[in-house]
């Protein structure tokens, strides 16, 4: 059921913390609220100017205009109080009253990592986003990010190679910005999902964004900073992620870099220098079943990989267990390679590789 006050509440947009756990703590069905006058909203704690927004969206008819393009389209729509609300976001300091979806809400409870960084990549920044985020997905991890060209954008196209993504947007989940990323936008809703705590028309606007790169932290276990300038909403990201208590990770890159200077001050301010997927799976101290991480795997994976075991198993007897071609085998031990699921120990010899 959608409450029709947290989606009016939500829409005067510029309530304060403050604001908001008072006006959750003055109504003990917060749906009263669409009942009170103004005295009483400010009562409850919204200020005299949100109180009068709030009154006039009431009375527009706006609610119920947004309700049916919600229906229209079939857009999912999870207030703060639904059960379906993710749980690690409901922890940070202000989270959104709701959150509008295209795609699996289910997605946005599990174990959720995001990956952000400049605009304007370089080659060497897009390859490591797209490395990073596809191990990490392969191993059952949903990629969180911003839907943003660069960075963003190779980290949520690798992530659907092997798994799920989340693209949390600064726009209306009707009006996908930026516009050229509408068919990635398409793509992630049908393999994770496309959110936004925004009005569904709601454009761009630049005050916007820090308030997406809160909800990309809070979702997420941990954040990683591929590239970044200086002055970046991937360096806000990681501050939000480091007051949400969040693990912050960040690439180094070439010293003469711009796009070094805000990975290399994150490194120098306490986060966590990573080179190796490991160093960011020891960090979040998490288990990933063996049934999990073969999510992503081919038929011919997953034969190959319940043959080959933590203790190793050499070539030729991967070959007599397996039923397949040698050179159908080795197709597979290559993937694996790549995909971070198996390693070779010495010359022919393979053990699965254990991630926490």
């Amino acid at each position: 059921m959608f409450r029709k006050s947290l989606i009016l509440l939500n829409k005067v947009k510029n309530i304060s913390v403050k604001e908001a756990r008072s006006i959750l703590n003055y109504f003990p069905d917060i749906d009263d609220i669409l009942k009170a006058d103004k005295d009483k909203l400010v009562k409850s704690g919204l200020k005299n100017s949100n109180a009068d927004k709030f009154l006039y969206l009431k009375n527009s008819g706006w609610i119920d205009r947004e309700l049916r393009i919600i229906d229209k389209d079939r857009i999912g729509l999870i207030d703060y109080l639904s059960p379906d609300y993710p749980p690690l976001l409901k922890e940070i300091a202000y989270p959104p009253f709701v959150i509008y979806i295209k795609g699996d809400k289910s997605c946005l409870s599990d174990l959720c990592f995001a990956i952000v960084g400049s605009r304007l990549a370089s080659l060497y920044g897009i390859a490591m986003a797209e490395k990073f985020s596809f191990l990490l997905s392969s191993l059952g991890i949903v990629i969180v990010s911003g839907l943003a060209k660069g960075i963003d954008s190779a980290a949520h196209k690798s992530a659907l190679q092997a798994g799920k993504t989340v693209a949390v947007l600064g726009s209306g989940i009707n009006n996908i910005y930026p516009r050229q990323n509408k068919n990635l936008a398409d793509r992630i809703a049908n393999n994770g999902a496309v959110i936004s705590e925004f009005s569904l028309d709601e454009p761009p606007l630049r005050e916007n964004f820090p308030r997406r790169n809160r909800i990309i932290s809070g979702l997420s276990k941990g954040v990683l900073v591929v590239e970044a300038a200086a002055r970046s909403g991937a360096l806000i990201t990681a501050r939000y992620a480091l007051e949400q208590n969040r693990d912050v990770f960040a690439l180094p890159g070439k010293a003469d870099s711009p796009l070094s200077k805000g990975t290399h001050l994150l490194i120098k301010e306490g986060a966590k220098l990573v080179d190796s997927i490991e160093d960011i799976i020891g960090d979040l101290n998490v288990k990933l079943s063996p049934e999990k991480r073969n999510v992503n795997l081919s038929s011919q994976e997953k034969v190959i990989f319940d043959i080959i075991n933590r203790e190793g198993v050499f070539l030729e007897e991967i070959i007599a267990k397996s039923v397949l071609t040698p050179q159908e085998v080795s197709n597979a031990i290559l993937t694996l390679q790549i995909k971070g699921f198996i390693e070779e120990k010495k010359p022919f010899y393979f053990t699965r590789k254990t991630y926490g």
